[in-house]
């Protein structure tokens, strides 16, 4: 199976890709810097995903496309462009006939109650909150998509470089509601959030919804 990952340099994109590679899956990196593969399954592209029709031309004919897209953190154009590089990537997809397109989302799209999200309450870090609400309302377009198989990945509300648990294999699945540990902690590390893309890209549990893993 041929996958193309976009973000593939970045913290989560990086942590997919190489998930990807080791379990044998023909791999396309796409990602806004230059990299050069040290491992024969794996290349990569620097391209811009606003340049639609070049990202749809480069991912013709693979199966997968998992995007890990950011905007940037410093970028004082950040929700506007993160709305548009990630309808960008939409179009794409449509354009290249792929059939599969699983987002890394926000753990702020996730419900806390039955009405509030997580990115609406106090207790979300102020300085995430642009991020995951340009977040949210890209997945608010693309819950609208009904001509190919679409996924939005939540991570739990904690992954961050700081969790050392790494690659365990072991995590659980949910669906709008993040996942809390016997701690009351909602968490996951990158590597295992990693496994579990994998593992939807093998065992296809859901289509065209949001899901969320955590331990």
């Amino acid at each position: 199976m041929k996958v193309a990952v976009i973000g593939s340099t970045g913290f989560v994109g990086s942590k997919i890709v190489n998930e990807l590679v080791n379990r044998n899956y023909e791999v396309f990196g796409i990602s806004r810097d230059e990299k050069v593969s040290e491992y024969g399954n794996l290349t990569y592209l620097k391209l811009n995903v606003f340049d639609t029709k070049e990202l749809a031309k480069q991912i013709e004919g693979y199966d997968v496309l998992v995007s890990a897209y950011s905007s940037g953190w410093d970028n004082p154009n950040m929700h506007e462009d993160f709305i548009n590089g990630s309808l960008s990537i939409q179009r794409a997809v449509v354009e290249s006939n792929v059939k599969r397109y699983i987002v890394i989302g926000g753990a702020g799209s996730l419900y806390v109650s039955e009405t509030v999200q997580a990115v609406d309450t106090d207790e979300f870090p102020e300085a995430f909150k642009p991020v995951a609400r340009a977040a949210r309302e890209y997945f608010n377009t693309l819950k609208t998509e009904t001509s190919f198989d679409w996924l939005y990945l939540c991570p739990s509300l904690e992954m961050h470089p700081g969790i050392t648990t790494g690659r365990t294999e072991k995590y659980r699945y949910g669906t709008i509601h993040p996942i809390f540990d016997e701690n009351g902690r909602s968490v996951i590390s990158v590597e295992d959030l990693a496994v579990a893309v994998v593992d939807e890209i093998e065992d296809k549990k859901f289509n065209q919804t949001m899901f969320t893993v955590g331990y």
